[in-house]
């Protein structure tokens, strides 16, 4: 079975030697390689608190995610791998090509937390997108019930990619984070990993 073509995007980079990169991209249209990045997981993770619960939303999108450190971006790309079959299976079931995927992880705050992660919105350029499905990585991901100090964690997928380069939000009932806060850390570091990868370029 053909895969969508953000497992593809995941594979060629996994593939790309980090000291090399710039061989398998294209610099000029604004690509980068995975490895030269500086950020960490906090610097893309979207955090909302509430009574209950708090819940840590992290883009998986290629875009952003080779910005991260090494050893960061091996995990996060190693961890959309590990359930690639089965986001293409939802994505199939609801006729979707270019799935938008967020690692979501919820967190107890209180004995007997209840969760829904199909309660997460979100809203880009003013229109609500619902999730589509969800691929579960820990067993209480189903169970929808936490004890306090306790987490879940799995994957929620939406209709298409988010706008990383622009502003999102997303929500989880009356609690919000926006994208907004991010982006300027985001580009300034694309722009550094750009600049190194153009120098070293012109040195070859």
């Amino acid at each position: 079975m053909r895969r969508l073509a953000f497992l593809a995007a995941l594979a060629l980079a996994a593939c790309a030697p980090a000291a090399r990169g710039q061989d398998s991209v294209d610099v000029s249209a604004g690509d980068i390689p995975p490895g030269m990045g500086t950020l960490s997981q906090d610097d893309i993770a979207l955090v909302m608190r509430l009574e209950e619960l708090e819940i840590r939303v992290v883009p998986l999108d290629e875009r952003v995610l080779k910005l991260l450190t090494p050893d960061t971006y091996r995990s996060l790309h190693d961890l959309a791998q590990q359930r690639g079959s089965q986001v293409d299976s939802v994505s199939r079931q609801n006729g979707v090509s270019l799935p938008g995927v967020f690692l979501v992880t919820f967190f107890g705050r209180r004995q007997g937390a209840r969760f829904d992660p199909t309660n997460l919105n979100l809203q880009v350029r003013g229109q609500l997108f619902r999730p589509i499905g969800v691929v579960p990585f820990s067993a209480n991901f189903n169970s929808q019930q936490l004890d306090q100090r306790q987490q879940a964690t799995g994957l929620v997928l939406f209709e298409e990619p988010a706008p990383v380069f622009e502003t999102f939000t997303v929500s989880y009932g009356v609690a919000t984070d926006a994208w907004e806060s991010k982006l300027a850390k985001i580009q300034r570091e694309r722009s550094r990993v750009l600049g190194r990868v153009r120098a070293d370029s012109t040195r070859q």
